[in-house]
């Protein structure tokens, strides 16, 4: 789960962290309200979308009259916003955040993440703040320095010295980095972060060392610990077939393909879209419904599949372990009757209860082509999308 830069902000206030001050707006008129508050002399008005490069796109302004806030903020709210991560469809401006200017000496980036290989809290750094990390990456890698947290221990003095050090700070920056990188760190663990991105991180002219940006991303799996973080999320910011399929507990991610993919095991979803791909055609959507889904769970992950108007044809791939091909064929079964099936439907069920899933689709009359195997499958769906 992302949530909002000035959220983003909040939630790092609250642990102490230094962030510059300001206030969200909703409409021209709070935008207003805002700037006066916050008193100026230089204010930023900022886009307030789940995606980033909106300083590009032109969702940043640094602006040094009121007024210039009000016409800022007239231009941007209900503006559709086109970077490079949000696709070209873009994403709606429904929120702004207004801020106040900051006096930038330098730049430079830090990120904290979940580093799946040491199972451990990895941080970030580099000299190039301001930049997208993986042009950097790509471009002059010697440029980003990475270390582990243990656990045991939590964030070490020498863990400051050492960001100090790559990143250059004096002796005054530094003191402030031991006080302010523990408190990333805490934050991190104490609400279940996934990523936590602060690009860039500032020393101003004055020698303060501030987060002028804040990105943060949740464990989906946590958020039943987190109800204060639950209740920041922007529905409007989502896809609605993601909404969705989270009320069913499915884990689903739209894509931008035209074969829909029903599967159960991550590992096996990932295997499908890649023989999708192998060939010649594009996945719409990964979907994994789990070992132990319900004939309800799965009829409404067909429904999720189907109401994609990109889905050319549907590929349903079942290996039953734990998840009974029995169950999966009724689901489908019924989504299709409530739902109808307007594109070709490729089913290949194997494991527990097949002979019994496969009657049941044979029985129901409805047109379905079987795999004998993935492979079988794959081709059969990807030549039934070709043809329609």
């Amino acid at each position: 789960m992302n949530i909002h830069e000035y959220q983003a902000k909040a939630v790092l206030r609250d642990f102490g962290v230094p962030v510059p001050r300001g206030i969200p707006a909703f409409s021209v008129a709070e935008a207003e309200t805002a700037a006066n508050t916050l008193g100026g002399p230089v204010w930023v008005v900022k886009a307030q979308i789940h995606a980033g490069g909106r300083g590009k796109a032109g969702g940043v302004k640094v602006v040094k009259e009121v007024a210039e806030v009000k016409r800022e903020a007239a231009r941007l709210l209900g503006a559709n916003l086109v970077t490079h991560q949000t696709g070209p469809q873009g994403k709606e401006v429904r929120r702004l955040y207004i801020e106040e200017g900051s006096a930038i000496e330098r730049e430079y980036y830090l990120s904290a993440l979940v580093d799946r290989a040491t199972s451990r809290v990895a941080f970030v750094v580099s000299t190039e703040g301001g930049m997208d990390i993986e042009e950097v990456a790509h471009k002059t890698p010697d440029k980003i320095v990475s270390f582990s947290i243990d656990p045991a221990t939590g964030f070490m003095p020498h863990h400051a010295r050492y960001v100090s050090h790559v990143l250059g700070f004096n002796r005054d920056v530094t003191k402030q980095a031991e006080n302010v990188l523990p408190k990333l760190y805490q934050a991190f663990v104490a609400k279940d972060m996934s990523l936590l991105e602060i690009n860039p991180l500032v020393v101003t002219k004055s020698g303060d060392l501030i987060c002028l940006d804040a990105k943060i991303g949740f464990d989906d799996n946590a958020l039943y610990r987190h109800p204060d973080i639950v209740a920041l999320r922007d529905l409007t910011e989502e896809d609605p077939k993601e909404i969705e399929a989270s009320r069913y507990d499915l884990n689903y991610v739209a894509l931008d393909g035209t074969i829909g993919c029903m599967v159960n095991g991550a590992g096996l979803a990932m295997a499908t879209m890649d023989i999708i791909k192998l060939y010649g055609e594009t996945p719409a959507n990964f979907l994994d419904v789990g070992g132990s889904a319900t004939k309800e769970k799965v009829a409404a992950a067909f429904k999720i599949i189907t109401s994609d108007q990109n889905v050319k044809g549907i590929l349903v791939n079942i290996f039953g372990g734990i998840m009974k091909c029995d169950v999966i064929a009724e689901g489908v079964v019924a989504a299709v009757k409530e739902v109808g099936l307007r594109v070709p439907l490729v089913v290949r069920l194997e494991g527990t209860n097949v002979a019994l899933g496969k009657e049941i689709i044979a029985k129901s009359n409805l047109n379905v082509t079987s795999g004998d195997d993935l492979d079988d499958a794959a081709q059969k769906i990807v030549k039934a999308v070709r043809g329609a």
